[in-house]
């Protein structure tokens, strides 16, 4: 599929099937995600891949409650690793590992569409909740969540 059929494919599911994606796609998912340009080469980001019924429900209720997160059979974080960018000092730290936590977020949705799955980005969430939840040390910030799996 060429990436102008991608684009026109790719859009916002939240209404997700009972099979999940199998974990080679979810490979291939991260693997796209970490081919992404990043400042510096330094790849100031995170990318943690949630499973669980349990992992999705916290994720779900730190997110405003939006109910497709804990239907998804799986959820990505994204984060910026302020540690990672600190060669680039408050500049890095306040922008670039975020663009590259983005970035990378993007490059994942394509791919999830190339495997012919849906993706749903999201990004209005409790950081504070967030953070909690997945147990992030502080130098991680939680930037874009994506839910990932097959259409209903």
């Amino acid at each position: 599929m060429d990436l102008d059929t991608m684009m026109d494919r790719r859009h916002s599911v939240r209404s997700y099937g009972g099979i999940p994606p199998s974990d080679q796609d979810m490979d291939r998912i991260v693997a796209a995600a970490r081919k992404a340009p990043s400042a510096g080469g330094l790849k100031a980001l995170r990318v943690f891949v949630l499973g669980s019924g349990t992992e999705r429900k916290c994720m779900m209720e730190a997110a405003l409650h939006q109910s497709f997160i804990a239907e998804a059979p799986f959820l990505l974080l994204f984060c910026a690793d302020h540690k990672a960018i600190e060669p680039y000092g408050d500049r890095g730290k306040e922008l670039y590992c975020v663009q590259d936590a983005t970035i990378a977020a993007a490059f994942a949705m394509l791919k999830a569409t190339e495997l012919g799955l849906g993706t749903c980005w999201v990004g209005a969430f409790d950081e504070a909740k967030v953070r909690k939840a997945a147990g992030l040390p502080g130098h991680l910030r939680p930037v874009a969540m994506l839910t990932v799996g097959y259409e209903k």
